[in-house]
């Protein structure tokens, strides 16, 4: 990635069960303690999922750890979290959520000039056949790979 990005997490599986159709940069809105449990990684988001209400869009099942050094002041560690878009992307993104079968998944979080930023996926869902095609496709692809280097 260019410069001043440090990826904090990735969601391997959601490439793997969806097929994403666009992506989106978003900032998200943070509470203090949550910032810090963010710069130690201390972040889970296997099954997270965002959804559009009142021209808003919000991040679900995003699990950030409580810091053990803020004593009082911590944050609930399960609470939903807006992501910040542009008016027109939240309207964008609201349409194609209305359609069947697309649903918005985060794909990864980063720092970018020291803010915590969402890379969103508006994505499909696979079926078992077609998550065996793409194996399959990744496999011809790395013999082809091997083959190549060993003939040359």
């Amino acid at each position: 990635m260019s410069e001043g990005i440090k990826i904090i997490a990735t969601n391997r599986r959601a490439r793997h069960d969806y097929s994403v159709d666009d992506t989106y940069e978003c900032g998200i809105e943070l509470e203090g303690t949550e910032v810090k449990s963010f710069r130690d990684g201390k972040i889970s988001f296997p099954d997270a999922w965002a959804e559009v209400l009142d021209g808003q869009v919000w991040l679900r099942s995003l699990r950030v750890a409580e810091n053990p050094f803020s004593s009082i002041f911590n944050h609930d560690p399960d609470r939903k979290k807006r992501l910040l878009l542009h008016k027109d992307e939240i309207k964008r993104l609201a349409r194609k959520t209305e359609e069947k079968g697309y649903t918005l998944i985060p794909l990864s979080f980063y720092f970018k000039k020291s803010r915590v930023k969402v890379e969103l996926g508006l994505c499909k869902g696979k079926k078992m056949f077609d998550k065996r095609a793409d194996i399959r496709d990744r496999d011809v692809e790395r013999d082809l790979a091997r083959e190549f280097r060993r003939h040359h």
